[in-house]
C-alpha cells in the first residue's frame, strides 16, 4: 500500500506540533581547548628546548653557535640540577668546554635563573638546515614564437588581464618545446 505524500497544510501543522534536534555541533578546535593548559604548563615548566633552538644564535651569539646546536633540555629529578645538552662540531668542543660558564650564563637569562645548572656536550655534525632552493630562470622564448604570441593577442584590451594572458602564453609555450 502506498503511503500518500503530506500536503502544504499537513506540512505546515507537522513543523509546528514536532520539535526537531538541533543539529550536531563540532568540536572546538584543539589550540582553542589546550590554550589554558599549555599556559598553565609554560608558566610551571618554563618555555624549553623548543624556544632556545629558534632562538639559539640570538642566545650564545653567532661565533658559538655557528659551531653548536642545542639537542634538548632535561629537567633535574625531585627538584635536581637541569641541563642543557648541546652538539658541538668536530674539534671546536675544547673551545666550547672553556666556555661553558658563558654559556650557562646567556642560557639563563633567556629561559629564566638558574633554569640550567650542567652544561652536556656532545661531538658530531651538525643538523643544519639547508636554505631553500632558489627558483630557476627559464630560457626566454625565441623570437619567432614571441611574435606568434603577440600576434594572437593583439586584439586583447591592454591592461593587467593581457599581461597575464601573456605571462600564462610564455608559459604554455615553454613547456611544449
Amino acid at each position: 500500500m502506498r503511503r500518500r505524500l503530506p500536503d502544504v497544510e499537513d506540512t505546515l501543522r507537522i513543523l509546528k506540533e514536532k520539535r526537531t534536534r538541533p543539529g550536531h555541533r563540532p568540536p572546538p578546535p584543539a589550540g582553542r581547548a589546550l590554550r589554558g593548559f599549555m599556559k598553565e604548563l609554560d608558566g610551571r615548566f618554563g618555555q624549553g628546548a623548543s624556544a632556545l633552538t629558534a632562538r639559539w644564535k640570538e642566545v650564545v651569539g653567532p661565533d658559538i653557535a655557528r659551531r653548536t646546536e642545542p639537542v634538548k633540555l632535561v629537567k633535574g629529578r625531585n627538584g635536581g640540577p637541569s641541563s642543557l645538552e648541546i652538539r658541538v662540531a668536530g674539534p671546536a668542543a675544547a673551545i666550547i668546554q672553556h666556555q661553558a660558564h658563558d654559556i650557562l650564563a646567556r642560557v639563563n637569562v633567556f629561559l629564566g635563573p638558574d633554569a640550567v645548572q650542567k652544561l652536556r656536550i656532545i661531538q658530531g655534525p651538525l643538523r643544519r638546515v639547508p636554505p631553500p632552493p632558489q627558483p630557476r630562470r627559464r630560457a626566454p622564448l625565441d623570437a619567432a614564437e614571441e611574435a606568434m604570441l603577440m600576434e594572437s593577442l593583439a586584439g586583447a584590451p591592454e591592461g593587467r588581464l593581457k599581461d597575464a594572458l601573456v605571462a600564462l602564453g610564455r608559459g604554455v609555450l615553454r613547456r611544449s618545446s
